[in-house]
């Protein structure tokens, strides 16, 4: 009897002391483990509650290991200790040991709790039908539901509930079971019927009528409750219900209030969110880092940099040590808001001061750098930075493919693959982009393929890369063939498209695409506009231009912009109409700026106006003194003229002002390698071989007519020498290069950074006619497509 006295006043006090460890936070690990580790010494050999409570700890200490080994080493595992691993497995997302663990216990040990440990652990881990699956057998073997069962089970079941009859039956399920006045099981009822109402398959507003029911028939409701109908009313899009119910409540409660906020955010009514604001600031409802984060967050999408700034000034003042958890949301918040309103320093420096940064921290001052266009610092911060995840690496690749850093784009596409991370829709769209941006279209086939085995040909962010990529590297019928074949479009499909067919020449099928648009109803933006008006400028449909210029602000209600305006220039330039071109400018409600009198600059060269010419070139000089292409055109307007010491007089003020000329480069892919020419190209490996197979070509060229057109040459020399000069142009280098290595039949497709030359224009289009293929010429304006002796653009370029 004395022994057993002393047995039981040993376990009694090691209990004591594990209860002890409970409350330790961090340190009831190691101090468990010291208790444990005394007993094993002393030769105890604990049982029971005792084992139960050195399990409970290993699994709230997140050591797993032990707990399982513990448990493994008892003879007679209780439903205690079974129920105490079920739980923590599956609250560290281990649904299969958690299982392991529910399956091996025998029918007659379970009991309600143990069931609701497992239902439980497949809702919070997303598994709905698991958990109903589970639910029913816990019926068959006859353990009845508590409430807990039926707060987990509606849990689960609002995960996977897309028909109004899977409510109906729970809910009558709930009624016979007696739990129908238990608030956490009502909260969950009505989240169940205010999820299930977002499926397209029912009657959303029915079912939000019935969880209005529920709610109006609880007994006793709290936070949850009006937070639940709030923003069940708001994800349902009825934000005037939501608002009334708000309205109707005599609780304040931040919660719900934010919750309002949110919706207003969310469905971009942002003087409603203030509003809603200012009065939570009236009746005293206590503001916290939610509130914040979403009035912080309205006045960034809104634009309202002043009353942002207020709200900024507010919270310093008011809050006094707030939590860092606090601070971290209102501080990234705070980041994307100076970001968005262009005030890329001050989201610098809030980043900057950050006690506490996490990954969202990292990815907003990353996006304030791209939207700022400041790359270079772009790159240095995503390269320092510790963790990356998807949106960090797609935000990097879609900045250096939109800002012309294609060949980095897609070197940081392959190795973000190489580190393990699967791709996105959005990343495979800046790797197409980058691949648009470098013309090279058998990287973009390849990309096309992998997209597809990803499951992402429906995406409509990649199928609006693939059409620009497919437009930009020439192949405008794969770009249109997608087009059609896409799912669905949208305003940037048509947009894309247009602008494709704009330019590659096709003036009248990029204006029927157009109209075919506003047939099925998608309003035109400024975007539209911006490529209908560059698509007529390249097809010389002045007419047409003038007209849908017109319609903008009177049909659509769109200001034009200066870039607007700059396509009407060039437009009517290009089509010699001077006179025209000046009433538009003299027409401007604002005084032009350098687009203007670049198009002005560039019509004056293809019509030889000098004296307007020289004009626009003035302006140029003073607002952009430091751009090189005003020089080089007027420079060749002189020379083309003869004018040859008004020809050095400008280019010798370039040289003296430090300017220099962006030298005139072409490239072409032969066999997914890249080559690049210059003018007078003497590195490329094989030039000697591409100098001699051109003067060969060049005495075939001249049997059909070929003519050198020496004014093209801009510096004053000997005939002969100006005829050589021409045989040296990239261009012509690359088209040879690509008759030289291309298969017999395969279409060339050439690259210029430059305007391509008059003189290499007319010898390419002969060059077609003599090799029997189509040749592609891209340069900064605009596709010529050469076939049989004539080119696409009619010589209207």
């Amino acid at each position: 009897m004395k022994d057993t006295d002393c047995v039981r006043k040993i376990a009694n006090h090691y209990a004591s002391q594990l209860q002890l460890c409970h409350s330790r936070g961090s340190v009831s690990f190691s101090l468990a483990r010291t208790v444990h580790g005394h007993m094993i010494s002393s030769g105890f050999k604990p049982v029971g509650h005792i084992l139960n409570r050195l399990i409970d700890i290993y699994c709230k200490s997140s050591k797993l290991i032990y707990a399982r080994k513990l448990f493994d080493e008892i003879p007679h595992q209780d439903i205690v200790a079974r129920t105490t691993l079920v739980a923590s497995y599956s609250a560290s997302g281990d649904q299969k040991k958690a299982f392991e663990i529910f399956s091996t216990t025998p029918l007659n040990v379970r009991d309600t709790v143990f069931y609701n440990a497992m239902i439980t652990g497949h809702s919070r881990n997303n598994d709905g039908h698991a958990a109903i699956e589970l639910f029913r057998c816990m019926l068959r073997d006859d353990i009845k539901p508590d409430n807990f069962t039926f707060t987990s089970i509606l849990s689960a079941l609002s995960l996977i509930a897309d028909d109004e009859r899977h409510c109906m039956q729970m809910h009558c399920a709930v009624v016979k079971s007696g739990t129908g006045l238990v608030t956490s099981v009502l909260n969950a009822l009505v989240s169940v019927y205010v999820k299930c109402a977002s499926s397209p398959l029912v009657s959303s507003s029915y079912l939000m009528d019935v969880a209005r029911k529920v709610f109006d028939e609880m007994p006793v409701r709290d936070e949850l409750s009006w937070t639940t109908m709030i923003t069940g009313y708001v994800k349902n899009d009825d934000l005037d219900a939501a608002r009334k119910f708000l309205d109707g409540m005599n609780e304040k409660l931040p919660v719900a209030w934010n919750a309002m906020i949110s919706g207003y955010v969310h469905h971009e009514f942002y003087r409603e969110a203030l509003e809603i604001f200012r009065k939570m600031l009236q009746l005293g409802i206590q503001l916290d880092g939610f509130t914040y984060t979403g009035i912080i967050s309205a006045c960034a999408n809104a634009g309202y940099f002043q009353l942002g700034k207020q709200v900024h000034a507010y919270l310093l003042r008011t809050e006094v040590n707030p939590t860092l958890d606090y601070f971290l949301s209102v501080n990234n918040a705070l980041i994307s808001f100076y970001s968005k309103c262009g005030k890329i320093d001050e989201a610098c420096g809030i980043f900057n001061k950050m006690q506490v940064r996490d990954l969202v921290s990292w990815n907003a001052i990353l996006s304030a750098y791209v939207s700022a266009g400041r790359i270079e610092e772009a790159k240095s911060h995503f390269n320092n930075m510790r963790e990356k995840n998807l949106l960090t690496w797609t935000v990097m690749i879609s900045a250096l493919a939109q800002n012309g850093f294609g060949e980095e784009g897609l070197k940081l596409f392959s190795k973000m693959k190489l580190e393990g991370l699967e791709p996105c829709d959005y990343a495979f769209a800046g790797a197409i982009t980058s691949c648009a941006v470098l013309g090279a279209l058998e990287n973009g086939r390849q990309l096309h393929g992998q997209l597809v085995r990803f499951g992402f040909e429906a995406s409509l962010s990649t199928g609006n890369a693939l059409i620009t990529m497919y437009a930009r590297c020439g192949v405008v019928e794969a770009a249109n063939c997608l087009f059609h074949t896409m799912p669905w479009v949208d305003s940037v499909s048509w947009n894309a498209m247009i602008a494709a067919l704009g330019q590659h020449g096709r003036g009248a099928q990029a204006i029927e695409h157009y109209e075919q648009m506003l047939k099925e109803g998608i309003l035109p933006d400024r975007i539209t506009f911006l490529t209908v008006l560059s698509a007529c400028s390249h097809a010389g449909l002045v007419e047409d231009g003038r007209r849908y210029f017109d319609s903008m602000h009177k049909l659509y209600g769109i200001t034009p912009g200066e870039d607007h305006y700059a396509r009407v220039i060039d437009l009517l330039c290009r089509a010699g109409r001077f006179s025209e071109a000046k009433d538009v400018i003299e027409s401007m409600p604002f005084k032009p700026g350098a687009p203007i009198w670049e198009s002005l600059l560039a019509g004056c060269r293809i019509h030889g106006n000098m004296d307007l010419g020289i004009k626009a070139a003035e302006r140029l000089f003073e607002m952009i003194p430091q751009h090189d292409g005003t020089y080089i055109l007027l420079s060749n307007m002189y020379s083309a003229l003869g004018r040859w010491d008004d020809a050095a007089k400008v280019r010798k003020l370039m040289r003296d002002r430090g300017i220099k000329k962006e030298p005139a480069c072409s490239w072409i892919e032969v066999e997914s390698k890249v080559h690049v020419f210059l003018v007078d190209d003497t590195v490329h490996p094989e030039v000697q071989e591409i100098y001699n197979y051109l003067k060969q070509l060049v005495l075939d060229m001249r049997k059909l007519g070929y003519v050198p057109d020496t004014k093209f040459v801009l510096h004053d020399m000997e005939s002969d020498q100006k005829e050589y000069a021409l045989t040296t142009h990239s261009e012509k280098l690359a088209v040879v290069f690509g008759l030289m290595k291309l298969p017999h039949g395969a279409t060339i497709r050439v690259f210029k950074n430059l305007r391509i030359c008059g003189d290499c224009h007319n010898a390419i289009k002969i060059m077609s006619k003599l090799a029997g293929r189509e040749i592609v010429v891209r340069d900064v304006k605009r596709f010529h497509h050469f076939r049989n002796g004539e080119c696409s653009c009619g010589d209207y370029w």
